[in-house]
């Protein structure tokens, strides 16, 4: 129907018209985030639980978007998604996606940058204190009914006052030094690219040599993407330098750490301990040697599993594809490719 305005000017007069998206939930995320969909009339969604690379360019070629949590979206798979616009991580890292592809494509690539950092800083304060009071150790003595009688030859130790090195400061990190500094910890920051000011402002110390925060460090915490430069960042020319009672917490990416050298390191002293949330290969291989190494805590890429973050990255991750498509997602969420 067409309205005539008074002027000649020709007026199209009918229902608007509704533009209806597809998303794609690979791997399923919190009910709390589907919700948001069900709730909205514009999406529709379908939850992929089968995520191999054949099935997922059987699936993906029909969808607008999608969210994306470990599994990878490879060149291969991407080249067949003609209609995709934006890939939503239910995280914040994204080397499990093909980067190159999505800039020569015009693909938006979305971060849930607010939801995790709590969770991830709980994760490593709780590594550190399973580590230094010896908690699976003296779990195992008491099971065994050695109630008190080898306490003795356990070692443990007060994170007060001790120096820990925070190797990238963005907002897991902020959280991180808050959590420290309630221990009275001294608190070093290795990030290039954050100001001594606003590393100053959260009670951190601005450190420029990575090489002489790990030979000061009682703990080492690392914050930090995989890239060509972060790649096998701590191997053992490294760990040797770090002092033999240092302990190394990974909840970033596997990959930063040299699996097999880590390995070398801690059965020769070279520190005293690690705890690891990632993993070079995930899951983790049966023939990686850390699986029989006691002196290293592993955990299943779990440091954001708890109800209240899985909660949160669920809307976060729904949330910057509805405000996507409105265009009104915040800069901060959108990785810059």
């Amino acid at each position: 129907m067409v309205f005539n305005h008074p002027i000649g000017v020709r007026i199209p007069v009918g229902p608007p018209i509704i533009i209806m998206y597809k998303i794609a939930i690979i791997e399923g995320i919190h009910q709390d985030g589907i919700k948001l969909l069900k709730n909205n009339s514009n999406y529709k969604y379908e939850i992929i639980e089968d995520t191999s690379e054949k099935n997922l360019i059987n699936k993906l070629p029909d969808f607008d978007a999608c969210t994306l949590k470990i599994s990878k979206l490879s060149s291969k798979v991407l080249t067949h998604c003609k209609k995709l616009k934006a890939i939503s991580r239910h995280g914040v890292g994204y080397d499990n996606v093909d980067l190159k592809y999505l800039k020569e494509n015009n693909i938006s690539l979305l971060i849930t940058a607010t939801a995790n950092a709590v969770s991830v800083a709980e994760h490593v304060l709780a590594m550190i204190l399973s580590i230094t009071k010896s908690v699976n150790k003296y779990d195992n003595e008491v099971r065994l009914g050695n109630f008190k009688s080898n306490s003795d030859q356990i070692i443990t130790c007060e994170l007060y006052n001790k120096e820990i090195m925070i190797a990238g400061f963005g907002r897991i990190g902020k959280a991180l030094i808050k959590r420290c500094k309630s221990f009275e910890m001294k608190v070093n920051i290795y990030d290039p690219y954050v100001d001594e000011k606003t590393i100053k402002s959260f009670g951190g110390n601005k450190i420029d040599s990575f090489e002489e925060g790990l030979k000061t460090s009682d703990f080492l915490s690392l914050h930090m993407p995989l890239t060509t430069e972060t790649k096998n960042l701590i191997n053992y020319s490294r760990l040797k330098i770090m002092k033999k009672n240092a302990v190394i917490i990974n909840t970033a990416r596997g990959g930063i750490i040299n699996e097999v050298e880590l390995d070398k390191a801690l059965n020769e002293g070279l520190i005293f301990g690690a705890g690891l949330d990632v993993f070079e290969k995930e899951p983790i291989e049966k023939t990686n040697p850390l699986l029989k190494n006691t002196r290293v805590i592993l955990s299943p890429h779990s440091a954001t599993f708890t109800n209240e973050c899985t909660s949160r990255m669920g809307i976060e991750t729904i949330k910057n594809i509805i405000d996507f498509f409105d265009k009104k997602i915040d800069k901060s969420m959108i990785i810059k490719l």
